[in-house]
This record gives structure tokens, C-alpha cells and sequence, in this order.
């Protein structure tokens, strides 16, 4: 099939349920490609968000498990058809097909006269490095269950790596994630780190002497579910006991955070983005406990100036400058624990050199949503122009 002067551009994601750091990807790569036509394998954003995020009018060509039974709510409980579902997906018509995806939407099928670009937030976290932690947390480590569980992950990861080869080129966010790609698949990875929207999160001043301008309390702004450890947050300040902490978020673990906060502990639940920039604009510092593999909200927070204390772990490692150098943005701390975080907080009150909101937004503009655009594009182009060389 001859190729056309101006390709062909399909953009396939995994789901489109509520909004994330994904679909913040995805928003970009809508913009860079705003004629390429959108496919996931279920689309149940409310408008409203999908507004917010810029989709607009956009339309979704989706799957058969569009119309499954209750999978605006329960989406996950159809893994075992995703496979199915994503290959269900014809995009066929397309020279460029760009899958932006932590699941299933790399496994599209695509014909040998496309360019297959993979954005790959992720191998599939439950199918590879972190499957024992997921049944765990979810209870399906042991029993019948469990047995089942682990031989459905197994079919998934042995079905993840075939479909790895139908990727012509591998990007990815980060370089933590790039090793896991090549762990998983045996491929290589460019990395282009995902966009963050230094426009909206910006600082409201600073001080004459250069220290930061933030308020008295800590603060985090988190999903409530297992992997993004806010129970051990809110465990931590429960031995900080003078330090305010504001926890902004919801999720399946709401009830076990609510149980360990103590009185110093703030609960404003879900709130909207302009809510969460404000106390990201007057906190002392944002606190964070994930092994991300990226982690924006860290950047957003820097963007506002603010200083950050995380896990030193995965993404974080990449976006803070932990050091005694005026160009310092946080702190990272070595273990993932209420101690090790509590003695990050005091180690951090202690600090000799102040960190600085210009350090914080200067480190957080290494990340704008145009220097995707710009790497993002320069791949695609850079590949297309060699595969239709070859043709």
C-alpha cells in the first residue's frame, strides 16, 4: 500500500474513565497531531472533564467493552478481555499508529505498512515488577484466588511481551522506566519526560532574601489507593506532631488514612485544580511517598515554587535536586517508611542553605509541555521519514 505525502495518524489509549497523568500525555499528543482520529478501548470521561482536559468534541472510537455492563465504575474487572478488546481496535486505514499507554493499547493490531510509535508509561506494572505488591494489596496473594490471579497475570505478561515486538519504536517518560522496558521486553527506549503544565502551576512571589514564600503546612495531593502509600503520610506526621499536614485526594483507601491521621492531619478530600494550586502556592513543602515512575504532581508543586520531599525512589530521582547546592529543589529520603519520612521533614526544617522558589520553578521548566512536543514530534518525524525511506 503506497504511502501518502501527509501520513495517516491514529492515536490509540488505553482507557478514557477519569482524568490522570496519562491523559494529561494524551491531551499533548492531541495537540501535536490534531488531526489524527482517537481510539481507546472504553471511553466514560464526563464531559466536563473532558473539556478540562482539552478533548472537547473530540470523538472516541472504542471497543466492545464500551457497552459492557457497569465498566464505568468497575473498568478493571474486564482485564482478562482487554487483550481481546485492543485488538478488536481497526486501525488499519492509518500510516502512523501512536499508542500511549501502561496496559493494553501498545497490543493493537497493526499491519506491516505502519509505524508503530509506543509511548509506554509503563510495562504493565501488574504483570511485571510489581505483581506480587498488587495481590497483595489486593488480597489475591494466596488461596484459590490467588492462584487463579497469578495464572491470568502470567497470560498477560507472556501476552504483553509478544506484542512488544509489533513496536516499531519505543519512547517512554523516564529513564527508571527505560530499565523496565528493557528488563520486560528487550528493547530500548528514548526518553522524552511527559508534559507538565508550567503555564497553570506558577509561584505568586517570592521573598527579597530568595526563600521560599510557602505557609506552615506540608502537603500532599494523592489518589487514596495502596501503591501511593498516603497511610504512611499520615503516619509520619502522626511522630511530627507539630507540623500541619493537608491531604488532598480520595480513593478505596480513604478509611485507612482517615484511621492513622491524627489532630495535625487536614482532610480536604477531592478538590478542584484551582484549589490544589493554592495550597501547592502556600504549602512549606510537598510531600511525597510513591516509587513513581514519573510523578507530576512533585513538578507541579516545584512549579509553584515549592519545595519537595520524597521517596528517592523511581521518577523522583529524575525531577528533584536533592543536594547542599542553592540549586536545590527537595529532599529525598532512602526508605519507604513513616520513620524515613519523618526524619526527611525534620532533616529538611534543618537545612543550612534555604531552597529557593526560583530553584524549585527554574528545575520544574525543565519539564514544560512544549519540550515534549518539541522530542515527542522530533521522534515521530525522524522515524516516519526513515520508514517511508525504506517503503
Amino acid at each position: 500500500m503506497p504511502k501518502s505525502p501527509t501520513p495517516r495518524v491514529a492515536i490509540v489509549h488505553d482507557w478514557l474513565v477519569q482524568p490522570g497523568g496519562a491523559e494529561l500525555v494524551l491531551r499533548e499528543l492531541i495537540a501535536l497531531f490534531p488531526q489524527a482520529e482517537l481510539y481507546a478501548l472504553i471511553d466514560r470521561m464526563p464531559r466536563a472533564e473532558r473539556d478540562a482536559l482539552g478533548l472537547g468534541g473530540k470523538r472516541t472510537h472504542t471497543s466492545f467493552l464500551q457497552r459492557a455492563p457497569g465498566v464505568a465504575r468497575h473498568y478493571r474487572s474486564y482485564l482478562p478481555l482487554m487483550p481481546l478488546a485492543a485488538r478488536s481496535l481497526d486501525v488499519s486505514a492509518y500510516d502512523i499508529v501512536i499508542t500511549n499507554s501502561h496496559a493494553v493499547a501498545k497490543g493493537v493490531r497493526t499491519r506491516p505498512g505502519q509505524l508503530h510509535v509506543n509511548y509506554c508509561l509503563s510495562p504493565m506494572r501488574y504483570a511485571w515488577d510489581l505483581r506480587e505488591q498488587y495481590l497483595r494489596e489486593a488480597g489475591l496473594d494466596a488461596g484459590i484466588k490467588g492462584f487463579g490471579a497469578r495464572w491470568l497475570l502470567e497470560r498477560m505478561r507472556r501476552w504483553d511481551h509478544r506484542r512488544s515486538a509489533d513496536v516499531t519504536t519505543f519512547v517512554t517518560l523516564s529513564h527508571f522506566i527505560a530499565e523496565r522496558i528493557k528488563r520486560a521486553y528487550g528493547r530500548d527506549a528514548e526518553v522524552v519526560y511527559p508534559p507538565v503544565d508550567t503555564e497553570y502551576f506558577t509561584p505568586v512571589g517570592e521573598s527579597p532574601s530568595g526563600e521560599l514564600h510557602g505557609g506552615g503546612f506540608y502537603l500532599t495531593t494523592s489518589r487514596f489507593v495502596p501503591y501511593k502509600r498516603v497511610d504512611m503520610i499520615a503516619r509520619a506526621f502522626a511522630q511530627l506532631g507539630d507540623r500541619e499536614l493537608v491531604l488532598i485526594g480520595d480513593g478505596p483507601d480513604r478509611a485507612k488514612v482517615l484511621a492513622v491521621g491524627g489532630p495535625n492531619v487536614r482532610f480536604l478530600g477531592q478538590q478542584p485544580r484551582d484549589v490544589v494550586r493554592d495550597h501547592m502556592r502556600r504549602a512549606r513543602a510537598f510531600v511525597f511517598a510513591a516509587e513513581e515512575d514519573f510523578g507530576i504532581a512533585p513538578v507541579e508543586a516545584m512549579a509553584c515554587g515549592t519545595p519537595v520531599i520524597a521517596y528517592g525512589k523511581g521518577g523522583a530521582t529524575e525531577t528533584v535536586r536533592a543536594d547542599d547546592s542553592p540549586d536545590a529543589t527537595g529532599m529525598l529520603y532512602p526508605e519507604q517508611t513513616a520513620e524515613s519520612l519523618a526524619a526527611a521533614v525534620r532533616a529538611f526544617e534543618a537545612r543550612q542553605t534555604p531552597i529557593s522558589a526560583a530553584a524549585c520553578r527554574a528545575q520544574a521548566l525543565k519539564f514544560r509541555a512544549e519540550l515534549f512536543g518539541e522530542g515527542f514530534g522530533a521522534i515521530v518525524a525522524r522515524e516516519w521519514a526513515a520508514f517511508a525511506a525504506r517503503a
